[in-house]
C-alpha cells in the first residue's frame, strides 16, 4: 500500500516562500508504477483544488492561480515530491495534499481529484497579509 506524508507547511507573511515535501513509501515489486503526481489544496467549505501536477516524463501542469509562483518537482531516487511556493498570497492559505495517480489522465483532468488513487493526510499553509 502506497503511503504519502506531507511536510513543510507553516505560517508565513504575504510575499514569503515555503517548500512542501511529500515522502512516498510502500513501493514493492508488485506496486504499479505511478504515472502522475500532484498537489491539491482545500479550504473549509470548498472543493479540493488542483494546484500542480507532474508526470513520469517530467511534464508539469499548473493551475492558473499559481503559474509563475509555484514549482512542482520530484526526486525519484528519494521518492519525494516537492512544491516550492514563492510570492505567497493570503488566498493561498489552505491544507495542501499530495496525490499519486496510477494512470496518466488527459490534460484536462490532470488537476481533478478523481484522477488520483493515493493521498496524503495534508499539511496546513497559512499566509497572513
Amino acid at each position: 500500500q502506497v503511503h504519502m506524508v506531507e511536510s513543510g507547511g507553516g505560517s508565513v507573511q504575504a510575499g514569503g516562500s515555503l517548500k512542501l515535501s511529500c515522502a512516498v513509501s510502500g513501493y514493492n515489486d508488485n506496486t504499479p508504477k505511478w504515472a502522475v503526481m500532484a498537489w491539491f489544496r482545500q479550504t473549509p467549505g470548498k472543493s479540493r483544488e488542483g494546484v500542480a501536477a507532474i508526470d513520469r516524463d517530467g511534464r508539469t501542469t499548473y493551475a492558473d492561480s499559481v503559474k509563475g509562483r509555484f514549482t512542482i518537482s520530484r526526486d525519484n531516487a528519494k521518492n519525494t515530491l516537492f512544491l516550492e511556493m514563492n510570492t505567497l498570497k493570503p488566498e493561498d492559505t489552505a491544507t495542501y495534499y499530495c496525490a499519486e495517480g496510477l494512470w496518466r489522465p488527459m490534460l484536462s483532468r490532470l488537476l481533478v481529484p478523481a484522477s488520483y488513487n493515493y493521498w496524503g493526510q495534508g499539511t496546513q499553509v497559512t499566509v497572513s497579509s
